[in-house]
């Protein structure tokens, strides 16, 4: 190990970075910087050089010129261990850089905006900065690569307890860490400029379909204890947004495992697609009970009902912040997690005594695709949020839904694309009665929700994900006790299920929109 004597800084996210620096000058490591950075340090009161006065060259073209310079690279480069590198650098009067501290120009920031033009994105490609951390990671050994504002805290720690000094293992970890970013910096470039279309003029257009080179980076949460099955290794991945279920805090509880997660997203994507207070409760993927009510409360106790059975064990999501009347009717049941936009104070307390109990706290974000892998590959779809509008409901009944009935048709309808195919959700307005999930045939869908069904099924109504291929699905939701049915259409016997429907007396709505669930 070598003591830290010279670090360069230059930074556009500048979070932290002033006490960092007091930091490092406090120990006696000289401080060089450039452009708005040096200001910002100089004026703080942190002794600081301008990179010209390092280098003797002035910054040129517009700043695109400030650290590309032999003074810069060589000292940062250099292997010091090696005789020859040495005598190089002493004969140029280049000085060793021990530590490159730099973020970079917010590309990504810049091309999110609607408005971002073309010349502003290439002003946003950093040249210089990338140049400093591949080079201080390729020569890691004897320079440390600090890339992210996170990593200031244990730096400084670390250098103040060992005089000065890191350790290989820091250096390395932080190298490591270097090269990822420098990855997805150039891959958020060339995904971005893949869109730029060239027509008399450079011009970015919003992608019209999806990339010939998938990029995607990703940055390890957590190892998980298994996968699906004790013999599966896992891990959990975060896009760093900060949003969504593999962003969600987690605030008390055993440690998530792999199908709490995979539980935890359905629960939740499928929370997220009321506006009134909703309660989806989760087995295995698949909704056994959901409701929505005045409060959570009463959309809690209305999900519960639907199949108390299934719900031990299962997963919540919610979409409003759980109280403490909720919590303390959520706490009488075992259940694995609950994910909601928050909890108050009194409701953790009602939870505090379920020790197991996961709480997670989750950000809503939109998902913009989903994935899934295939051998050799991986499949990329856009992300199902169609939503029904008035003008895709199309009554092909004789009799007409009445107002009621519509309601709960509706609600079954959002309810039954979260279900696994070939999915039958059978429901009153505003809550689920029977949850047919994952067979086979869609007749034999029908029957599950009946045979599942808690509550009375005279005066339901009922959605199914697909069409109906034969009219004995009808037949068998007519059986039932059900007056109306949902369903896309397009079945070549479309007009036998229709038959059908009017000899029971039901109202039938096509939507022309599917919703499977594979």
């Amino acid at each position: 190990m070598s003591r830290i004597q010279r670090a360069i800084l230059s930074v556009t996210d500048k979070t932290g970075l002033v006490e960092f620096a007091r930091k490092l000058a406090a120990i006696g490591v000289e401080l060089i910087s450039t452009g708005g950075t040096a200001k910002l340090l100089r004026d703080s009161g942190v002794r600081v050089k301008d990179i010209s006065e390092f280098t003797g060259f002035p910054e040129m073209l517009d700043g695109r010129v400030k650290t590309l310079h032999p003074k810069v690279h060589g000292g940062i480069l250099h292997r010091r261990e090696n005789p020859l590198h040495r005598t190089a650098v002493a004969e140029h009067g280049i000085q060793p850089i021990d530590m490159v501290v730099v973020n970079l120009y917010a590309f990504e920031k810049t091309a999110a905006k609607p408005e971002a033009h073309f010349e502003e994105l290439i002003e946003n490609i950093d040249i210089g900065g990338p140049s400093m951390i591949r080079s201080a990671a390729k020569n890691f050994q004897d320079v440390a690569v600090v890339t992210s504002p996170a990593d200031y805290n244990a730096i400084a720690d670390e250098l103040a307890a060992h005089g000065g000094e890191l350790s290989q293992a820091t250096k390395w970890r932080l190298a490591q860490k270097a090269f990822a970013t420098t990855a997805a910096y150039d891959s958020a470039i060339a995904s971005t400029l893949e869109r730029v279309s060239v027509n008399g003029r450079f011009e970015l257009h919003a992608p019209e379909s999806f990339p010939q080179t998938l990029r995607l980076a990703f940055r390890k949460n957590m190892d998980l204890r298994y996968g699906e099955n004790p013999h599966q290794k896992a891990a959990m991945y975060s896009d760093g947004s900060g949003t969504g279920v593999a962003n969600g805090r987690q605030l008390q509880g055993k440690e998530l495992s792999y199908n709490n997660i995979v539980d935890l997203q359905a629960a939740w994507d499928l929370a997220q697609e009321f506006e009134e207070p909703v309660c989806a409760i989760i087995k295995h993927t698949n909704p056994c009970g959901t409701a929505t009510g005045k409060t959570l409360l009463e959309a809690y106790k209305k999900a519960l009902e639907c199949d108390p059975v299934s719900a031990f064990g299962g997963v919540i999501g919610v979409n409003r912040p759980i109280d403490a009347a909720t919590a303390e009717e959520m706490a009488k049941l075992f259940l694995e997690v609950i994910a909601a936009p928050d909890f108050d104070d009194a409701a953790k307390a009602k939870f505090a005594s379920k020790k197991n109990l996961r709480l997670v706290e989750v950000i809503p974000s939109q998902q913009k695709w989903t994935l899934k892998n295939v051998s050799g590959g991986i499949l990329v779809q856009d992300a199902d949020v169609r939503s029904l509008q008035e003008s895709d409901l199309k009554i092909v009944s004789k009799r007409q839904p009445t107002t009621e009935e519509k309601r709960a048709l509706l609600f079954a309808w959002k309810v039954c694309k979260h279900v696994k195919s070939n999915a039958i959700v059978y429901a009153r307005e505003g809550q689920t009665v029977g949850v047919g999930a994952g067979q086979m045939s869609r007749v034999d869908s029908c029957r599950i929700g009946v045979m599942k069904a808690q509550l009375p099924l005279k005066g339901t109504v009922a959605a199914s994900d697909a069409f109906f291929p034969f009219p004995d699905g009808v037949e068998e939701i007519a059986k039932a006790g059900a007056t109306a049915i949902i369903q896309p259409g397009g079945s070549v016997r479309d007009q036998e299920v229709i038959d059908a429907a009017d000899r029971s007396g039901l109202a039938m709505i096509f939507t022309g929109v599917r919703h499977f669930r594979h």
